[in-house]
């Protein structure tokens, strides 16, 4: 199931949840943009479900009609596009593991591992719906994720959606993360904290690393001040995504409205892009 260098890759990323500091992982959606990224000098990349859905011309997040919705197969097509090219650890958005049944999550853990993942998180939110699984299944659905998982370094990041329903609170939220790390996730993943002193607490309280989100909504923007809060990871979700799409449509409307590419001043010349993803596939 995993190989030489997915455990190297494995192994790196799970360090990294140890070390001082913490650490900032940007998120992409096709092998172009996690170049890039991994260019940069950032220690990790992950990927992010909504940016592959919006590059496939799909809605994200809570779908009602699975017709719409980035099946499994389509997103580990893309998954190993991305850890194809990037040497470095990649973590993977597996959303609720697709399926419900904890052995479907399991199952979705080990083709990550296949996929070349250093990692993934599962989150508790229903696909299709607007509450949260409940609390002994989601735990179950963690536990089973981690012993599919055996002995390989892989991390296992739990996320709870709790911030993101419109009666969710503080200790629902702690309660379930510690849970999660109790059946064997190695990070725990909890968007929609919208201050340095409600991120505060939750590194306090919660007792394993802690992964927060930049880019969503009212959530704080300043990477230096939510890792001094005492996080240990920083994502950004589907954010690089949303702006370059932003970005795009900005050019248009500048295109069709003045007859002007101001816009493309910019751009990275085509020589060096050629230059930098040959280099990359040889």
């Amino acid at each position: 199931m995993a190989d030489d260098r997915q455990r190297t890759t494995a192994a790196a990323f799970k360090a990294l949840h140890a070390a001082p500091g913490g650490f900032v992982m940007p998120n992409a959606w096709d092998a172009g943009s996690a170049f890039i990224l991994a260019q940069a000098g950032f220690k990790a990349i992950a990927t992010t479900s909504a940016g592959v859905a919006f590059s496939l011309g799909r809605p994200d997040y809570a779908v009602p009609d699975s017709r719409l919705a980035v099946g499994r197969e389509e997103m580990f097509d893309r998954i190993r596009q991305i850890t194809d090219l990037v040497d470095g650890p990649v973590n993977g958005d597996l959303e609720a593991g697709y399926g419900d049944a904890p052995e479907t999550v399991a199952e979705t853990i080990r083709l990550a591992i296949g996929a070349g993942l250093a990692g993934g998180n599962i989150e508790d939110a229903k696909p299709r719906s607007a509450g949260l699984y409940e609390e002994d299944l989601a735990v179950e659905r963690i536990a089973t994720a981690r012993e599919a998982i055996g002995d390989n370094p892989f991390v296992l990041t739990a996320r709870t959606d709790v911030f993101l329903l419109p009666d969710g609170d503080l200790g629902a939220c702690v309660r379930r993360a510690n849970r999660y790390l109790e059946a064997g996730a190695d990070c725990v993943f909890t968007p929609g904290a919208r201050d340095l002193e409600t991120i505060a607490t939750l590194a306090r309280e919660i007792h394993g690393p802690l992964n927060i989100v930049m880019g969503l909504g009212a959530a704080p923007s300043d990477a230096t001040a939510i890792l001094a809060a005492g996080v240990q990871r920083i994502s950004l979700g589907g954010t690089f995504a949303r702006a370059a799409l932003a970005f795009i449509r900005r050019g248009a409307e500048e295109l069709r409205d003045r007859g002007t590419i101001d816009f493309a001043a910019g751009q990275i010349p085509q020589g060096e892009l050629n230059a930098l993803f040959g280099a990359a596939r040889a």
